[in-house]
């Protein structure tokens, strides 16, 4: 009798213990989770706490709909209804040249968003991720199914990195890290993103959109205004000046900081013909393409293409565009080579693995769009980008929309 008595005792004392502790996390917790990365005045995309897509906010809804929790669960379960991914695929793996020189630019898409320009005595990197896992202590989230296209010792000396916003596949510390101890390149970034990433130890700019800094001999200078280039003619000088463009996404690293750090696409200015990087980006008023464009021409664009589908049929979330939106961009982008990113590393949707660019293949021959300016490339090889040049004639937006309806498209799972 004693000793229960001493048992329900002590598991009395137990359970008032998690309960105040329970009491004390639902307070605590949120507090630790969320995180303030940037404060300032209120904008037209900055309420004083949360940044928003001042386009109309559609990336709250749960892709699929549905509720976030099933979502979540239906991810993690590995629903059998999707469409077989390969456990791992070929990768080559070229070697680049320390620099590209004399107006050539060259482009090789490591993996995801992560590709490798040169151009112009320059080596410029976008959302860098060389982890096997995207998530948080690159322990728990999506697992790399395709080996790096560079291996990280054989990178040249790295001059630039943007970082479109703070999800783990694109904001990935470990890389940036290895990165800066290395070659402390400039990293550019949006408001908010410079936080985390000095708080790792690593120096970074954050810029508000319509923010622009240049590369000098000395490092990076802010500016005060926006670069004045041409519209048919390359902007002049010899070193790339970064502006900051909006796009259509959100960010967020733990369970309640959402939207507390900015997203972003770039433009990069160069004396051949500017570099556009899309980040990640659903496709919003699609004016945020108008406006890459309106800083000069652009020679290559960096567009993706997958993580569209989270159910059986559907072609764009609000925070992902397919490849019937990316048409769509390059349009309004005035049809520059573009490079299609964003699908084949990690599995982050329902669609197959090949699907984004069969996709894009087909709605380019439905739409009778052959100019060869928008074509999927092989992880790994590099690609000579062609000089600027004359545009091809422009695609419709309803016959993109009409394509989509088409046995061919329809039938790609």
């Amino acid at each position: 009798m004693r000793l229960l008595r001493r048992v329900l005792r002590w598991t009395g004392t137990l359970l008032l213990w998690t309960f105040v502790a329970a009491c004390l996390a639902t307070v605590i917790v949120p507090r630790y989770l969320d995180r303030i990365y940037y404060e300032g005045p209120q904008s037209a995309h900055f309420d004083g706490e949360r940044f928003f897509n001042p386009d109309g906010d559609d990336t709250f809804r749960v892709p699929g709909g549905n509720s976030r929790l099933g979502f979540a669960a239906r991810f993690f379960r590995r629903d059998d209804t999707r469409p077989a991914w390969p456990i791992a695929v070929n990768v080559a793996k070229d070697t680049p040249p320390a620099r590209v020189t004399g107006g050539a630019m060259r482009a090789t898409w490591v993996g995801h968003a992560t590709v490798l320009v040169q151009a112009d005595g320059l080596n410029i990197l976008t959302d860098p991720i060389w982890s096997d896992v995207a998530g948080p202590f690159n322990l728990a989230g999506p697992r790399r199914i395709a080996a790096p296209g560079i291996e990280f010792d054989k990178l040249p000396k790295i001059d630039l990195v943007v970082v479109s916003h703070n999800h783990y596949d694109h904001l990935d510390i470990p890389t940036l890290k290895r990165l800066w101890e290395r070659d402390k390149p400039a990293i550019v970034t949006s408001l908010g993103n410079d936080t985390i990433l000095r708080s790792a130890g690593i120096e970074a700019f954050g810029l508000d959109w319509k923010r622009a800094g240049t590369l000098t001999d000395t490092g990076f200078e802010i500016e005060e205004g926006l670069p004045r280039c041409d519209p048919v003619a390359a902007c002049p000088g010899d070193r790339a000046t970064v502006i900051v463009n909006r796009n259509h996404h959100w960010g967020s690293r733990w369970f309640t900081d959402r939207n507390r750090a900015l997203w972003s696409s770039f433009v990069v200015t160069l004396p051949g013909g500017n570099l556009f990087f899309a980040g990640d980006t659903g496709a919003g008023d699609y004016k945020w393409a108008n406006e890459a464009a309106s800083y000069g021409p652009i020679r290559l664009a960096i567009l993706p293409i997958g993580a569209f589908r989270f159910e059986e049929g559907q072609m764009g979330t609000g925070s992902h565009i397919g490849p019937a939106d990316a048409i769509k961009l390059w349009n309004r982008m005035g049809r520059p080579t573009a490079l299609p990113m964003h699908w084949g590393t990690f599995r982050l949707s329902w669609e197959g693995y090949w699907t984004p660019p069969r996709l894009l293949r087909a709605l380019q021959a439905c739409a009778g769009e052959t100019s060869g300016r928008f074509a999927p490339q092989s992880l790994g090889r590099a690609w000579d980008i062609p000089a600027l040049g004359e545009a091809p004639p422009p695609v419709d937006d309803k016959r993109i929309d009409a394509c989509l309806k088409t046995p061919a498209v329809r039938a790609l799972r």
